[in-house]
């Protein structure tokens, strides 16, 4: 947001939209924030700022009740057919887009948590939506699980991953948030090689609003939909690695194909399997997949790269 107050639109009541206007929904669109702002009241004159404070808070809730009758318009109008109303790849670019015009004192951080918020609200509007997590209400995934899609969109946690992934896989929940694969993860079989994929993708990690350049996901989303890019990316894939491959020839084999590994683990027991990130965002036909020399490879998902909350000096 501008730093300068731009003039608000006049209140309008929310009637129901045409059908037409739902489609603006799918379209972002944005308005010039040089446009001169009003003369405000004298900073001395406290009633009148008061005031003004007002007048725009209305003008915000008449855009966000016009906002939601859109999106409740299309959930009675099936206006996207048999498409996903949960599309993260699209959160991630209205996010991207207002955080590339915000400037003035407001942090980025209250941008982004506010329209989580909206958004969280429409996917609500959409139909049911609910997360499952793995741990307690007070471990890290559910924390980021509230922070990411809101403190109304129901949680419900469970005794392990595995346990997470068969909520999603049997429609009891609709995304799981899983933890991020590190190094030194518990001999059982972590949750990236029981992933039943592609049936289930990773499509988003978390928190989308890091807090400095360079931090990587503390979680991931997983959901039984198909990613989109966004234009910046990161791809997960699984891979089935002979013995003699060990993880700096897995890293050779990428970067000879032009896909050097961002990280890569590797477990060996009760089989070899390992996971790698690559930037970018790869379709599962890519040409370049079929010259790796691993028995099996997947692609498990794909995620926006997260944005920072301060810009970069």
């Amino acid at each position: 947001m501008p730093d300068q107050t731009p003039t608000p639109p006049a209140p309008s009541p929310v009637m129901p939209p045409s059908p037409q206007n739902a489609a603006v929904e799918a379209v972002p669109t944005d308005q010039s924030p040089d446009q001169p702002p009003p003369a405000l009241p004298q900073a001395g004159d406290l009633a009148a700022l008061r005031g003004e404070i007002d007048r725009i808070d209305t003008a915000m809730h008449d855009l966000l009740m016009q906002r939601a009758g859109l999106s409740a318009h299309m959930a009675a109008s099936r206006a996207k057919g048999t498409a996903p109303s949960f599309r993260p790849g699209r959160e991630a670019a209205i996010l991207r887009r207002l955080l590339a015009r915000h400037a003035g004192p407001l942090p980025r951080g209250v941008v982004v948590r506010l329209w989580r918020d909206i958004i969280s609200s429409s996917l609500a509007q959409q139909g049911p939506f609910n997360m499952a997590a793995p741990g307690t209400a007070e471990g890290v995934e559910a924390q980021l699980a509230r922070g990411h899609f809101g403190l109304l969109t129901p949680l419900k946690l469970y005794p392990t991953p595995s346990r997470v992934l068969s909520a999603v896989a049997s429609g009891e929940a609709t995304v799981a948030i899983m933890p991020a694969p590190a190094e030194g993860e518990p001999m059982e079989a972590p949750w990236w090689v029981q992933m039943e994929a592609p049936r289930l993708q990773v499509v988003a990690g978390l928190p989308f609003l890091a807090t400095r350049e360079g931090a990587e996901p503390q979680a991931f989303v997983v959901a039984p939909i198909v990613p989109e890019p966004t234009g910046r990316d990161r791809t997960l894939l699984r891979l089935e690695p002979e013995a003699e491959h060990t993880r700096p020839r897995i890293a050779a084999a990428f970067a000879a194909i032009g896909l050097p590994t961002r990280w890569l683990l590797r477990r060996d027991l009760p089989n070899p399997m390992a996971l790698a990130e690559v930037q970018g965002f790869l379709a599962p036909d890519d040409p370049r997949l079929a010259s790796l020399p691993f028995q099996r490879i997947q692609i498990l998902g794909a995620y926006a790269e997260p944005e920072t909350e301060d810009l970069p000096a």
